[in-house]
């Protein structure tokens, strides 16, 4: 997997203003590390991230800043995947922290897969660990980002829209290589490996494992950070209809700006035919009267 290069977002990309377009590997760590959230997506992450935002652990990497949020990050993830798992090129705490040097606590997919590395980078970090049922969380993920990393239409919208084109291959390099090419089959003796791995890796002390519905107390107790006010309650985000409406909605607004874009391209493309034939009838019509 060659390293692919920074480009900026197309002004065409007008369906999908949201997305930003930072270059990670121009940038530096400007916050320090606090917390490494571990436990694999579909345990609850996308509620974590809200909840550690609440609680001042502001930003949260999760693979939405790189899917959604800033979609030239994926570049950085393929490096690393090229690194961990071909053994291209080098990736280490340098370019985590271009990577996420704005972020006090990391969690999801991608994130995982560098789990040792991450605890290695940054020892001063506490680990969090979300788990849930094995069984409920492997048919959950099936429906959700197993479905996502095989679908033809985000490979379709990948062969022309500029956020799909870093995305669909880094979530298709690492689903096939964390799982050891085919999680339908390997998700839930991994899923077992992975947490007993985290646990031999993490000293007691400074690992909470955590379940969603356990609410605020043992999060806050662990981090040693004050309640929140007003007896807020702890978020509930990213369900298994939502997940998929989302990247549904998500591959049409990419689509169109494919379309946009070829409209765009299209019709420049006519005015410049258009002037230099006006100019070649010009030229020719001044010399025949020459």
């Amino acid at each position: 997997m060659a390293s692919q290069p920074y480009t900026p977002k197309p002004v065409t990309d007008v369906f999908t203003p949201g997305d930003t377009d930072i270059n990670r590997r121009e940038c530096r760590r400007v916050v320090p590390m606090r917390v490494l959230a571990l436990g694999l997506g579909r345990t609850g992450t996308a509620s974590l991230r809200t909840a550690l935002k609440e609680l001042g652990f502001d930003d949260c990497y999760h693979m939405m800043s790189a899917s959604v949020e800033n979609p030239p990050d994926c570049l950085m993830w393929s490096d690393a995947l090229a690194a961990k798992y071909d053994g291209e090129g080098t990736f280490g705490r340098e370019q985590w922290d271009q990577l996420f040097g704005h972020c006090q606590a990391i969690c999801d997919w991608p994130c995982v897969a560098f789990a040792k590395e991450l605890i290695e980078a940054y020892p001063e970090a506490k680990v969090l660990l979300t788990t849930r049922d094995v069984d409920s969380w492997h048919a959950s993920t099936m429906k959700t980002v197993h479905w996502r990393a095989t679908e033809p239409e985000l490979r379709l919208a990948a062969k022309f829209d500029w956020a799909a084109s870093m995305y669909q291959p880094m979530l298709s390099k690492f689903w096939t290589s964390f799982w050891d090419g085919d999680f339908e089959k390997n998700g839930k003796r991994k899923f077992k490996e992975y947490y007993d791995e985290i646990r031999a890796l993490v000293p007691p002390e400074n690992l909470l494992e955590y379940k969603m519905g356990e609410g605020w107390q043992p999060l806050c107790d662990f981090l040693e950070v004050p309640l929140p006010e007003g007896g807020k309650k702890f978020p509930r985000t990213n369900d298994t209809d939502g997940f998929v409406d989302r990247c549904r909605k998500r591959n049409r607004m990419q689509m169109l700006n494919v379309l946009f874009r070829a409209t765009v391209v299209g019709g420049s493309f006519a005015a410049i035919v258009f002037g230099a034939t006006m100019s070649f009838r010009r030229f020719f019509g001044w010399r025949g009267r020459a």
